[in-house]
């Protein structure tokens, strides 16, 4: 029996530094969100810099949300930088099918062979290639629809791919999990869907990428259940979501992790 909470005591026992270049929307949250969980955020796209940060950092990583061509040069040479170093790195393509610009820089940091990419169906499936219902960052395709393209992908990137909604499922292309973990209202509160992508990249330093990816996204989703069970309106249950990453014990995840591999 997989020891899941093992990956949350690693993380906080060596508090990794997470170069995260994210969008404007999620930066405050997803900072607050880390230091919650025990990890440090350091949050910077500069082309002149982020190569140099991604260097030094622990994990990277990487946020299409609000894309200018500018940000994009510091993503591209970030994830060089991380592949040179041996630093891991999350690409979350969001919205990717949207628009010719978000396809393309996709395109291009897909084929920097990402360690973990994650999305909700409807992108996971636009980085596929396939037709999608998604309206922007809104996934209108089940996680079932996205599984066989998961797994594809996983398989040429040599990556995990992650697709999360109601039911999460995680893959390397072979094997997989699902993940029961989380609560209808996190999607109600705005990016805590990037949010995530700090979490997992907390936890896959120095741990195998799947399972590492797996327990992050338990941990996340236990967050929302327990922030779930006291609050009932959105704006309590964001404030209280982050107390419950701070709080949540390594027992407590090995126990309440709701994992099914597949």
């Amino acid at each position: 029996m997989t020891d899941w909470g093992h990956y949350l005591s690693h993380m906080r026992a060596n508090a990794p530094l997470i170069q995260n270049i994210t969008n404007y929307v999620a930066m405050n949250v997803m900072a607050n969100a880390l230091l919650a969980s025990g990890a440090s955020p350091a949050m910077l796209h500069a082309e002149e810099e982020a190569g140099e940060f991604a260097a030094l950092a622990s994990a990277l990583t990487i946020n299409i949300g609000t894309l200018s061509t500018d940000w994009v040069r510091g993503m591209i040479v970030a994830a060089e930088s991380a592949n040179e170093n041996d630093t891991p790195w999350v690409l979350d393509p969001v919205a990717a099918g949207a628009t010719a610009f978000r396809r393309e820089t996709s395109s291009a940091l897909l084929a920097l062979k990402p360690s973990v990419i994650r999305g909700n169906a409807s992108e996971i499936l636009a980085v596929c290639g396939e037709m999608t219902k998604g309206k922007g960052a809104d996934s209108a395709d089940s996680v079932t629809e996205a599984e066989a393209g998961a797994r594809s992908l996983a398989a040429s990137t040599g990556g995990i791919v992650a697709v999360t909604g109601p039911q999460d499922f995680i893959t390397d292309g072979t094997r997989a999990y699902r993940v029961d973990n989380g609560h209808a209202m996190m999607p109600l509160v705005t990016a805590l869907g990037c949010t995530l992508n700090g979490v997992i990249a907390s936890f896959i330093v120095g741990k195998p990428h799947l399972e590492a990816t797996t327990a992050a996204i338990a941990y996340y989703g236990l967050a929302g259940q327990l922030a779930a069970e006291t609050n009932a309106a959105p704006g309590s249950f964001a404030t209280a979501f982050i107390d419950s990453l701070y709080t949540i014990t390594p027992d407590q995840l090995s126990d309440a992790a709701r994992i099914q591999e597949s």
